[in-house]
């Protein structure tokens, strides 16, 4: 597929800055989790809080993801995408600007819901503008592309966050974080509506919330947001509990830790990348989970049983990222497929699904032995993970390279 057959099915809109931009606003989710992992560490000694404390940061965002995205799916299925996107990328920037001057933990994690609830309305947009343009096979190849560039972020913004924590402290990242903000609100303008006022919902905002009803008792979109969403319940135990064991249990710097966690990422992408070469998703979804299953055991051995052991932590993180990858690319994909008719409902409850098992999550693996509790959240999720995957499997019609429904498995 080449840039015209792109321009083709979305005329008048440059296929160059779309990608980019999506990938932009995707990639800034990324940036306001993953850009400050390296200073939980030293946060927790700034405000003097405990490390469940702190790592209720990473659960106050994913709950103002979560409600953002809530709500800004069917007020931009009644209103459009454009304005959504400028509101929120401006509520962003103001909590991160005030969140540099918390006084305590309590006011920063204020904040933090402040800058999800912001940051909610970029990466819930870079999936459903997608799915207002493409469909089936078209979309996967689009939101895979984006996902490629977008592999950049989880890889980059670590090492970034890092070495601005170890030279200006944790509060030299949100100052980042609001330049970046700025960034994407200045290029807004030249961003193209992708929800034609003849395609919006004519029944009311209000009346748009009964689409979370229709998505709920859709089976094939659910199985796939739950999918999508225990996976990065898997994820988020590996990056909430990641900078207390490389950082304060194996003694690695911040800048250092950014490195493995940049590294790692690029786990993640090649396996969203790799998942696209499967004759069917649902397969690569399948694969996914099984190996995840697998390392994830493994690794809750490793840190179990050899915990002063950094290489072997390292070595199986690699193949359960990679995992990860193939099953996020899948769920996100087949999950929007069965969805984008209320492409903005069905991108936003996939994402509240996801931000759900994070918030949970995130603190857990704080509670008591971050080795032993790292270690049960790993195999406990992934359990929900095969189970989704086998469903899925067992779903009569899929996506495959052809672009149309395949009637078997």
């Amino acid at each position: 597929m080449d840039t015209n057959e792109f321009k083709a099915a979305a005329p008048g809109r440059s296929f160059v800055f779309l990608v980019i931009y999506l990938a932009g606003l995707s990639a800034f989710g990324s940036f306001v989790n993953d850009m400050y992992l390296p200073s939980l560490p030293s946060m927790m000694k700034f405000f003097g809080c405990t490390v469940s404390m702190v790592q209720m940061g990473l659960t106050m965002g994913m709950i103002g993801l979560a409600v953002g995205e809530l709500v800004l799916g069917p007020v931009s299925d009644r209103y459009g995408r454009k304005p959504m996107l400028v509101w929120t990328l401006v509520a962003f920037c103001i909590a991160s600007v005030v969140s540099i001057f918390s006084p305590s933990i309590k006011f920063f994690l204020v904040c933090r819901l402040f800058q999800g609830i912001g940051a909610s309305g970029g990466y819930f947009l870079a999936r459903s503008i997608p799915a207002d343009i493409y469909s089936g096979r078209l979309l996967a190849k689009t939101m895979a592309i984006i996902g490629a560039i977008n592999g950049i972020a989880p890889a980059s913004a670590p090492v970034f966050g890092g070495i601005i924590s170890d030279h200006f402290t944790w509060k030299g990242v949100f100052v980042a974080l609001t330049v970046l903000g700025i960034v994407l609100l200045c290029f807004s303008p030249k961003f193209k509506e992708s929800l034609t006022p003849d395609k919006r919902d004519k029944t009311g905002v209000w009346h748009s919330f009964g689409n979370y009803r229709l998505l709920l008792t859709n089976k094939a979109y659910m199985i796939h947001v739950f999918l999508k969403g225990a996976a990065l319940g898997v994820m988020f135990a590996y990056i909430s509990s990641a900078p207390f064991i490389i950082e304060t249990h194996f003694g690695y710097s911040q800048t250092v830790f950014g490195l493995f966690m940049g590294g790692n990422a690029l786990a993640v992408m090649a396996g969203s990348m790799i998942a696209l070469r499967f004759k069917t998703l649902k397969s690569a979804a399948f694969l996914g989970a099984m190996g995840l299953m697998v390392f994830a055991v493994v690794e809750a051995a490793v840190l179990w049983l050899v915990p002063d052991k950094f290489l072997p932590y390292e070595l199986v993180l690699l193949p359960m990222l990679f995992s990860m990858g193939l099953i996020f690319t899948a769920g996100n994909t087949l999950a929007m497929n069965e969805g984008r008719s209320t492409a903005g409902d069905a991108s936003a409850l996939l994402g509240i699904v996801g931000y759900i098992f994070g918030a949970v999550v995130s603190p857990l693996v704080g509670k008591g032995d971050i080795m032993h509790s790292t270690a049960i959240a790993f195999v406990s999720i992934s359990v929900i993970v095969v189970i989704a995957a086998v469903m899925s499997w067992r779903l009569p019609a899929e996506i495959n390279k052809d672009d149309t429904p395949a009637e078997t498995k």
